[in-house]
């Protein structure tokens, strides 16, 4: 009697083998006739219906690609647009245009105003972006944008030091002294934001905007500001909105630090223009 192994192993090719010599045989026997037909062993052999059929993997749907709309790529490239058009590096240069167009400096030769323009503009703009590339080039900073928060520190001290400068510079040629103070109050604001940055990303765009609708508020108080420094506060107010919206879509800063970001700008120009 043959052992049934069949609930313990898998079935063997032998199994089936040993049955067919069994069948040729007529029983039992140990010792098969060797000399057996060569239609037994195709017999034998599997079928068509016994062989393993090699599995193909069907290629899976890849995962769909998000593709924004026509109005988000609108918005993302205005956003873009206006981090740029608005960049921190540019505000000096704006609050020297806006000063000696809507204050007492409106009195001024355009040929002065042109010259201390483009003063600014070199010290404010031209070498610190100059500096910024080259840190880009020596591996210390990444992005242009310096959207990261550990690669911002050296072009803060840059645009620290340069403030302070242009607002000497002011001083020594007899600029009122709130015009001076505007740009002491914009190094003051970069000292906290470079502090801060250490643990926290606060955004740089907004302090510097905050700071520009801080000197328009200290001129419209100064006593001598023209007409349409009102529209030009909210026009500028309406710029701080659309900037720190900006920031926020872009993913660059959270609602909390564009609104400390306004806070510091703000208070640190208007409370320095106050001085007398």
């Amino acid at each position: 009697m043959k052992l049934d192994t069949s609930s313990y192993y898998p079935k063997s090719p032998l199994d089936d083998e040993e049955a067919a010599g069994e069948n040729q045989t007529g029983g039992n026997s140990l010792f098969p006739d060797s000399k057996a037909p060569d239609s037994d062993k195709e017999a034998i052999a599997p079928g068509p219906a016994e062989k393993v059929e090699e599995r193909r993997e069907e290629p899976q749907p890849s995962a769909p690609i998000y593709d924004p709309g026509e109005g988000e790529r609108f918005i993302d490239n205005l956003s873009t647009l206006l981090s740029w058009i608005l960049v921190p590096l540019l505000m000096p240069v704006y609050g020297v245009i806006l000063a000696f167009n809507l204050s007492i400096l409106d009195y001024m030769p355009f040929a002065n105003k042109l010259t201390f323009t483009l003063i600014t503009a070199s010290i404010n703009v031209a070498l610190p972006a100059l500096l910024v590339v080259l840190l880009k080039r020596m591996g210390l900073v990444e992005d242009l944008g310096l959207n990261g928060r550990k690669e911002r520190f050296i072009p803060y001290l840059i645009t620290i030091i340069a403030m302070a400068g242009t607002g000497w510079f002011m001083w020594t040629k007899h600029a009122p002294l709130w015009f001076v103070m505007f740009f002491a109050g914009g190094a003051a604001a970069g000292v906290i934001n470079m502090i801060i940055n250490f643990k926290w990303k606060i955004s740089a765009h907004s302090a510097a905007i905050a700071g520009i609708v801080a000197l328009l508020i200290r001129i419209m108080h100064e006593g001598s500001a023209q007409p349409s420094v009102m529209v030009w506060i909210i026009v500028w107010v309406a710029l701080s909105g659309l900037l720190g919206s900006a920031r926020i879509w872009l993913g660059r800063h959270t609602v909390a630090q564009v609104f400390t970001g306004y806070a510091v700008g703000f208070l640190s120009v208007f409370l320095l223009t106050m001085i007398r």
